[in-house]
C-alpha cells in the first residue's frame, strides 16, 4: 500500500525588474531553493521607472538610468501578451545574464541577444520602445506594489498569499543554505504582524 497524501505544490509569485542587480540575485536564490523545495513559481514584470514616475529626489544617474530599465520591462510585457507567461522566465534570464553578470548597458545588444537565445523573433525588440503594452506592464507592477505598500522596490515575492519585499542578499546563497533562508524568510513574512528587519548593506551584489 502506498501513501497517496501529495503535498500541495508552495505557490510563489515573483515581481522583477530586469535591470534591477538586487531582484536578479533574489531570482537566483529562488532558482537554488526551487532545487530543494516544491515550489511553483510565477515570474511577472515590474517597473522601477514606473514606481519612481513621481519621484522628485532621484539623483541625475537614476534619471539616466530608468528610461534604459523602461526599455526591458516593455519588452517582457510586450512577450508575455504575444507569447504567453512561459517565456517569461527564460526571457528574464537572458536578459538578466547579459545585464547583471555581463555588464552590457547596450540595451540594442542585449535586446537582441536575449530573444536570439530563447528563440524570439528579432522583431519582438522594436517592443522595447513601444507603450502598446504598457497599460498590461503597470497593471502588473501594481498588482505586486499593492502586496507590499508605496515604500519598497523590486524585487516583490508573495509565498501563499503572504508578500514581501526583498531579500536585498549578496551573493545569493546555494545548497541547503538557501532552503534555510527560505524557510526563514517565509516564516516571517507569513506573520501579519511583521513589518521591517532591516541592516546597512556593506557589499555589492557578487554575481558568481
Amino acid at each position: 500500500m502506498t501513501d497517496s497524501t501529495v503535498e500541495p505544490r508552495t505557490a510563489v509569485d515573483f515581481w522583477f525588474d530586469p535591470s534591477c542587480p538586487w531582484a536578479w540575485m533574489s531570482s537566483r536564490w529562488v532558482d537554488e531553493v526551487s532545487k530543494l523545495r516544491d515550489l511553483d513559481v510565477t515570474w511577472h514584470i515590474m517597473s522601477l521607472a514606473v514606481l519612481n514616475e513621481h519621484n522628485e529626489g532621484l539623483s541625475d544617474r537614476h534619471r539616466e538610468f530608468l528610461p534604459r530599465a523602461l526599455r526591458y520591462t516593455r519588452l517582457v510585457a510586450a512577450v508575455a501578451e504575444l507569447h504567453g507567461a512561459g517565456v517569461v522566465k527564460p526571457l528574464y534570464d537572458a536578459l538578466g545574464s547579459r545585464i547583471h553578470p555581463g555588464g552590457s548597458t547596450d540595451v540594442d545588444e542585449v535586446v537582441a541577444g536575449a530573444l536570439a537565445e530563447v528563440g524570439l523573433p528579432a522583431e519582438l525588440a522594436a517592443y522595447a520602445d513601444s507603450d502598446e503594452f504598457d497599460e498590461q506592464m503597470r497593471a502588473s507592477h501594481f498588482e505586486g506594489i499593492s502586496r507590499v505598500g508605496q515604500d519598497v522596490g523590486t524585487p516583490v515575492i508573495s509565498v501563499n498569499g503572504a508578500a514581501f519585499f526583498g531579500p536585498v542578499i549578496s551573493p545569493a546563497p546555494k545548497g541547503e543554505q538557501a532552503a534555510a533562508l527560505w524557510d526563514g524568510v517565509v516564516a516571517v513574512a507569513a506573520y501579519d504582524g511583521f513589518f521591517e528587519l532591516k541592516r546597512s548593506r556593506t557589499r555589492e551584489p557578487i554575481f558568481d
